[in-house]
Formats: C-alpha cells, structure tokens, sequence
C-alpha cells in the first residue's frame, strides 16, 4: 500500500491470486549400463550424437548404446545416462618430463575416466601462442587403431586444443584447471617432484643491430619488480661489439634499486647480460640474479631513446622471456600416446587403460541408481540388457522407493526367454511386482549398427520403449496407453518370438506386455499393463498419469509453505489446482463428461481442522477419475430376421 500523502492518484499493482501449474515432463528416461567411455556423474544428454561424444559408440559387452541410439531413434528427446564400469577398470595416463636441463617427471596426463578407450588419446606439445616462453599449446587427438598411428597424425584436426596454458597454480590458465572444466577427454596433474626452476631470462632475437646511436634506453622489469629505464653510457653508441652492450646493460641494470620490499634485492645484484651464439648468429640474453619460481625478466620500449628495436629486445622484436617457473612446463612433443606410450624421453611412465573383467552383476546397476538420486527431472529408467528378476525387482524398488514416487520402470526379460513358458516363469519369479514398472517380452532384433554382422542381431526392447512412451506422451499424452497400432516401434525387423492371439492371451493377465507383429502395423507394442496385482494400478498411463499429477502440483504449490494457513490459502489453492486439473479435463485426460465426474479438489475447514492448523498443515485432496484403456473391444453381432414379402 502506498504511503498517501498528496492529492492524486496512485497505482498500485495487485497479485490476481492464480499461479498456474506446468505439467511437469513425463518422457524423460534414465539410462544405467556399460559404455565405452564417459562421466561417473548421471549426465544428461539430448541427441545421438553428443551421447557419442561423451560416451563413445557401441560396444561388444553392453547394450547402453544401442538402447539411447533406439531411444532417440523412436521419439526420445532428452534423457540421463549412468555410466556403470567394473571394478577393476583403469584409467589410462602417461607422465612426461618437464623442460629443465636436468628433466625430471612433470606432469601426468590422463584420460577423463576410466577404460581402454583411454589408449586411443594422443597428445601434442607445443609452445603457447601468446607467450611461447612461459605458456604451451596441448592439442588432443584419437587414433581408432592406436596400434596403427599414420606418420602424419599431428597434421589430422585434434579433438580438443587448449592453447597458452600455465605451469602456474596462481594463473587463471592454470593447466590443471582448465581441462578440469573445459575438457571432456583429459585431466593432468602437476607432479611434486616437478620443483625445477631456473633465472628467469629474457632471450632477444638474432642479429641485432650495431651501433645504436642515441638510442640507448629500454625498460627492464625483474621479478615482477615494476618496470625501470636502463640508460646505458652515450659512449656505448657507437660501440660495434655485442659483448660490449651486455657488459654495458649488465653494469647499468645492477645499479638499479628496487621498487617493492618483497622483491629480492638479488635480482639486481645478480643480474647478467651476455652474448649467446647459436649456427653463427648471436643474441643478447638477460637473466636475473635470482632462480625462484618468480624469477623473470621483461623488457618493454623506453619513451626516448628507446634502443629495443636496434637490440631486438621485447616480445615485439622477436624476443622472448621465460619466468623461473617456465621449465616446469612438459617437454615439447609431437606424438605421446596415452596408456600405452613406450617409456622413453619424454615419456618417464605410463599406465595401460583398461576396462576389466571383473563381474557386473545386479548390485553394480542398482548401486548406480543412488547417482539420479537428486535428479528430478525425469520419469522413465531403464537397465537395458539386463533382463534378469534380480534386476527388474531392483528397478520397480528403486522407483518405489524414491521420495516422490515418481518415476516408472521398464523392463525386459532375458534375451534367452523366447517361449511364452519362459516369459510366464520369468513374471512368476518376480518378489517386487509394484506398480512402479512394466515388463515387456520378447526381445527385438535390429540391424547391426557397427556392420559386424551380417545378420540381424538381438537388442533388448527397453530402449525402443522408452522412445515411444515419449513419443506417444508428445502426441496423445501421458494418459494415452503406449500401446496398439499406432504404437509402432522404429528400427525392428524381427523379433526373438513371434506370438499368437492365444499365446498372448495367457501372459497379459500376468502383466507381460507382449511386443508382436501385424500386417499392415509393422512391430507394436501391444500391451500396456504393470505388473501389479492391484486392480486401481494395472495398467501403465493409469499409474503415469498419477505420476504426472503428483509432480505437477507438487511442484506448483510450493509458494504455499509459510503461507498464513486460512481460508484466503485454501480459496488460492482450490483456484490454482483445480484449474490446473481442468485443462487437464479439457485435454481428455480424465473419465467423464463433466468436470465433476472427472476429478475435484477439496480444500477447506473439512479438509484441515484446527488440530491440522496449529500442527501447520493445510490438507488437500485432489481426485481424479483415470482413463484406462480400452484393452478388450467387444462387437456383437446378430442376424437381423428377413421380413416376409407381402
């Protein structure tokens, strides 16, 4: 209200009171399996081909691939992925030397996570481009074969390239930092025993040139120190000998006083300037007095007089500083391999990456799920392959489980099961027969996508699935039973089992959705039960669209906690859930003709009583009457008596 002081008017603007409810995604899944590569973390990813980039292709041991490429192949439009490896999986690595004169082990390399398919990195090491005598340039490649490396593989477009990286811990470009968040394929740590240092230096380019004339000034920065002018004796101008300048610029610098406390006093005292001849051309290199990691040498052009071009000082001029630090950047290097580089400079050790045999049993899946623990976005989870009881009553738990009780299990039974005999003991065996999942029967087959085999192959159908809950939940709604004609799943050309009306018959009071085959409809899904015995929960979009409500206004009325708990809170969320429910209505989401036999929401003195008040609760109660499907069409059909003729 505002504070009304003068004659006039004012505005002021009002809350309306609605708070619209979203409806909250029903066809995001959560895949856990085996993959070539890729984070510990649950991952969320969108497309085929960025879930190639972070967990490589299709593997011979797992079916996490083929199931998200089937995934997003028949409607899936995001989904997490839980990457399960053994236990005695290794990481690929390899340590290299740094640049010191007296090279010791400085940095070790190794892939993002654990795998053979660490092997197939290579890494390049150049100079920076910016700085080349402090900072270096890492550019990552893979090789497929990495027992075959072509000659020129440096010359092929890397992977990754992070350039002007530092030795530095201090630096913002820090190299242990930036690929710990830029890369996707590689870590490095910088080892303890990578200590050297040197003086820092300043080396200026070749062939300066002699005499300098009046220009006998530049400005010279030592360790950090701030930049000074060093003019050097106006004799020293028509001096043709290099040696002479250095003696010159050496006598000159060591006369100067520094600027700041910190700075050790030896830096100037110790300085020298000298001569340095390489294949008949000489340069001047300046170093200063101290070797510490802060340690350098800077030179940039003096107002007046400045003699930087003339003695081709400066990083303009074709001169380059090092700090003290800069040897403890790795070795250059055209080709280093990761995990199986042979040990040789500047390779001091390696690690062989490597995805182990020990067994992954039901326990490793399930004891993955924990990582989707804090995820809330999604709603379906799948295992693929792994059609065992253990595992389907693992996932129905898990799902159960969870706080909000809000996401759905699908699952298979085992490649093996291809009789309706085995898919009925298979649902018999199950202890956790919930509400929360669905299990399908047979398995599919598919085309090889690695081109392996000439010949059809077995996939488990879970991938193709979860696909089409989200594509039928796009089109139709999650109310809609993801079954029938229109249920068609893409990328099948086969199944393990094909079943009749009757075989089908005895399996779909168990709760075995069956996957069968129809002229003119291709492979559907053609079942859409749970495996509960409860009667309320049989069918799958029943138990979805409960799902769906329950997150929903969950998540919608969050504004109501420490909200005054009275009637004006019970009128709000009567008004926001119930127009919530009636879109819902609208869409065909519930039974009934009216509103009123579709659902209510009751919120008001009945609802909470005083003893829920002083307690702080406020109680609601929201019915809905669910769609079930309509799973036995019934025609009748009479013969209608012929009239006598007359």
């Amino acid at each position: 209200m505002p504070t009304l002081t003068y004659p006039g008017v004012y505005i002021e603007e009002i809350s309306s009171g609605v708070r619209p409810l979203e409806v909250a995604s029903t066809s995001t899944a959560a895949f856990v399996g085996l993959a070539e590569m890729g984070p510990d973390a649950a991952t969320r990813v969108t497309n085929w081909t960025e879930f190639q980039r972070l967990y490589g292709s299709f593997i011979t041991d797992g079916y996490l691939a083929h199931s998200v490429f089937q995934y997003f192949n028949n409607g899936g439009r995001q989904c997490y992925i839980v990457r399960v490896t053994r236990s005695d999986a290794v990481t690929a690595t390899v340590t290299v030397n740094n640049r010191a004169a007296a090279a010791v082990a400085g940095l070790t390399f190794s892939a993002k996570n654990k795998g053979a398919w660490g092997n197939s990195l290579f890494l390049q090491i150049e100079d920076g481009t910016l700085d080349p005598g402090n900072e270096f340039r890492l550019s990552v490649r893979r090789q497929d074969d990495p027992d075959v490396v072509p000659a020129n593989f440096k010359d092929t477009t890397p992977l990754e390239v992070f350039d002007n990286l530092s030795i530095d811990p201090t630096a913002a470009n820090y190299v242990v930092g930036v690929l710990s968040q830029d890369s996707t394929l590689i870590d490095a740590q910088v080892l303890s025993a990578n200590v050297s240092t040197q003086r820092g230096v300043h080396r200026g380019g070749f062939a300066p040139t002699l005499p300098l004339g009046a220009n006998v000034s530049f400005q010279v920065n030592l360790d950090g120190d701030g930049y000074q002018v060093v003019s050097l004796p106006a004799a020293i101008g028509t001096s043709t000998v290099l040696a002479d300048v250095a003696a010159a610029i050496q006598t000159a610098v060591r006369a100067l006083t520094k600027k700041k406390t910190s700075t050790d006093a030896t830096a100037f005292s110790g300085f020298t300037a000298t001569v340095e001849t390489v294949a008949t051309q000489s340069r001047l290199v300046l170093q200063s007095g101290t070797n510490a990691a802060s340690s350098s040498v800077a030179i940039q052009p003096a107002a007046t007089n400045d003699a930087t071009a003339l003695l081709k000082l400066g990083t303009g001029n074709g001169g380059q500083s090092e700090s003290g630090i800069a040897v403890r950047r790795p070795a250059k290097a055209d080709v280093v391999q990761l995990g199986d580089a042979a040990v040789a400079p500047p390779v001091t050790a390696a690690t062989l990456g490597s995805d182990g045999t020990a067994a992954v049993t039901e326990v490793t899946f399930s004891a993955a799920f924990t990582r989707l623990d804090t995820i809330t976005d999604f709603s379906l989870l799948a295992v693929p392959g792994e059609g065992t009881t253990a595992m389907f009553d693992l996932g129905t738990a898990y799902c159960a489980n969870r706080p909000l009780k809000d996401v759905f299990y699908v699952g298979e039974t085992a490649a093996h099961d291809d009789t309706p005999d085995e898919a009925a003991t298979f649902r018999n065996k199950l202890t956790t027969a919930n509400s929360y999942g669905a299990l399908y029967f047979p398995w599919v087959k598919a085309l090889d996508p690695t081109g392996a085999s000439a010949e059809p192959i077995l996939l488990p159908p879970s991938g193709y699935l979860t696909g089409l809950y989200a594509r039928i939940d796009a089109s139709r709604g999650v109310w809609k039973a993801p079954a029938g004609t229109e249920a068609s799943l893409n990328g099948v050309v086969g199944l393990a089992a094909e079943l009749s009306d009757v075989q089908q018959g005895n399996l779909n009071p168990m709760g075995v959705d069956v996957i069968r085959r129809f002229p003119g409809s291709g492979v559907v899904a053609f079942g859409a039960r749970t495996v509960s015995s409860d009667p309320e929960w049989r069918y799958v979009p029943v138990r979805r669209t409960a799902i769906m409500l329950r997150v929903s206004i969950y998540n919608g009325i969050q504004w109501a906690v420490f909200e005054p708990n009275d009637e004006p809170l019970w009128s709000q969320l009567r008004l926001n859930i119930g127009s919530f429910m009636m879109t819902l209505f609208r869409q065909g989401a519930f039974q009934g003709s009216t509103p009123s036999q579709g659902f209510f929401v009751k919120c008001d003195a009945e609802t909470t009583t005083q003893a829920d008040i002083d307690a702080g609760v406020v109680n609601v109660l929201v019915g809905f009457a669910p769609l079930k499907p309509a799973e036995f069409v019934v025609v009748k059909i009479s013969q209608k008596a012929g009239l006598a003729s007359g």
